[in-house]
Order: structure tokens, then sequence, then C-alpha cells
């Protein structure tokens, strides 16, 4: 896959992260940008088709309030698709220009695709799943949720009918059977969590706000273990390498070796949120900036080359 055609490499002088402790997580990173952002999971996304693609975005990222969540078409590595605070947008060129793709007006926090086809979309009041890989949407309204007002969602990449949902003041909630109905499984984290992820082994990764740490649990959200002290954003597991493991927040953050130790492989000033790998291209993955920059890199997180400039650059 040929790197995107202009771009300036970043990542130079990786910083190491020290691992954790039981309990209070221990190594302070920096404070990411305030804002809104979420989980991209490890899960890539469909192109999505006609209906609603008809608002041309131009050069550079779409214009919007927030960006939360990104994904990449399983099969072309330079298709990605943005969840914003106003829906959906598409680029087909790696990410140079963009069209308004889907769910207009909804607050896409959290994107996920478990299987062939299905993609879910969550976020502030909102639920939806497609089988088609987007061209279409339903609303789920499970029960034993408190709200639908969804930070944080993954999908268990063992058995996609395994998801969970973490809802802003209320607590970390799963699924067994496909979003039909949830159960709450932790009170302590989940209220603040922004970005959630699920390793191949079942292990958790939540970025809880409230905590300013990446923590992770590995009973299914009953007990959680500090990892760093950061303000985590977005989480996405690489599908090819089920222990490669990206966070970003202040920048981006590289795990190899499933969460137990991190470095920061990209220093942003404003901060960075969604992430994601691709599937189709082992090592190639995206991160946007805060200041609307997208970076790209195509050895695994390592580095980084700037696909689109950010605001004052």
């Amino acid at each position: 896959m040929a790197r995107p055609a202009s771009g300036r490499r970043s990542g130079r002088a990786p910083v190491a992260v020290r691992a954790q402790t039981a309990g209070r997580p221990r190594r302070s990173i920096a404070a990411a940008a305030a804002g809104i952002a979420v989980l991209a999971a490890a899960a890539l996304a469909y192109v999505l088709g006609s209906g609603g693609d008809t608002t041309v975005n131009g050069a550079g990222l779409p214009r919007t309030p927030d960006y939360h969540s990104l994904l990449v078409a399983p099969t072309d590595a330079n298709v990605l698709l943005l969840g914003t605070h106003d829906g959906l947008f598409r680029s087909v060129d790696g990410g140079r220009t963009w069209k308004a793709a889907s769910l207009a007006g909804s607050d896409a926090m959290s994107l996920a695709r478990p299987a062939a086809g299905t993609v879910w979309a969550a976020g502030h009041d909102v639920l939806s799943r497609s089988r088609d890989g987007g061209a279409t949407w339903q609303d789920i309204r499970p029960a034993g949720l408190p709200s639908l007002d969804v930070h944080g969602f993954a999908v268990d990449p063992r058995d996609p009918t395994r998801l969970f949902a973490a809802i802003a003041g209320e607590g970390l909630f799963r699924s067994t059977d496909g979003g039909a109905t949830f159960t709450r499984v932790s009170r302590r984290v989940g209220p603040g969590v922004m970005a959630l992820a699920i390793l191949p082994g079942g292990r958790l990764l939540a970025g809880d706000m409230t905590a300013n740490a990446l923590v992770a649990s590995s009973d299914e959200g009953a007990t959680w273990k500090g990892l760093v002290r950061a303000s985590i954003m977005a989480l996405a597991v690489d599908p090819t390498d089920g222990k490669r493991v990206l966070a970003t927040g202040p920048g981006v953050l590289l795990s190899t070796d499933g969460g137990v130790s991190w470095r920061q492989t990209l220093r942003l000033a404003a901060g960075a949120g969604p992430v994601a790998w691709s599937k189709s291209s082992p090592g190639t993955a995206y991160a946007v900036g805060f200041d609307r920059s997208l970076y790209r890199s195509d050895d695994a997180g390592a580095t980084w080359e700037q696909v689109v400039a950010g605001e004052g650059s």
C-alpha cells in the first residue's frame, strides 16, 4: 500500500510510559485536550453506499463540532468512516477529502464492526445497527439500559453478541444477546468512560475520564487495575495483532504487549481523538487530531505521517 503522497513524518523520540501497580495508576503523561471522543474498536467499517452521500465537503476534514470515532474499510485502507457530532462522513482517498454519508444529525461517539456487513454506532441518544455495511440503520432500544447516552461502546472480538456500553453517569453495562438486553457490571468504571476496547483474550480496556486514567479488567468489569494516568479519548486494537493497541489523548500512545506497557509515538499539542487500524493493510493506522489534523502510520504505530495539516499549522 502506497504512503500518502504528502505529509510530514512525526513521532520522533518516543516517550516510554511506565506500567501500573494494582489500584491507582502511577504514571502521568499529559492531559489531553478537553472534549468528547470515543472508542474506535478493533473492528473495521465497510464502505458506505448510497443514501445521503450528497454533500461534498472538499479538502480537509469535515467542519463539524466534534470528531468522535473512526473506522477503516475492511478491504481498502484508503476508505475511512468518521463519526462526528453531526453524523458519519466517508473518505475514499485516505482522508484527504470527505463526503457526508449517513446518520445526519446523530452524535456518533462510537463505531464498531463485529462481523461482515454489521456496523454499530453509539453516542448521545444513539444506538444503531446496520446489517448492510452502513447503507441503512436500525435504531436499537434495549432493555436494561438507564439511558442511551452511550459514551463508550465495544464488541467482544470472540463473540459478536457480547457487547459493552459505558453509559454516562451510570456505569458499564454488558449484553450477551446481541444488544436486546443489558445488565450493569460496574458502577465504579463506566460513568466517565469515553474509550472502551476488548482484547482478543477478553480483557477490557477503558479510558476513564473521571479517574483521568487508562484502566483494565480481566473479569468482565468486576474489578479494575490502573495502567497509566492520562485522559484517554479513544482506543483501537490491531485486528492483525491483538497485543498491539493504540490509545489517544495526549497524542498517540502505543502498547505492543496488550496494554501492560506504553510509549508515546506521536505528540500533538492539541491532543488526539479518533484512531483506527486497517485490517487489509497490516501495520496501517490513522489518528485524528483535535486541531483537525489527520495522521497515518504504515509501520504499526511506531511513526506517523501527516495527511491533513491541522488548523494553525
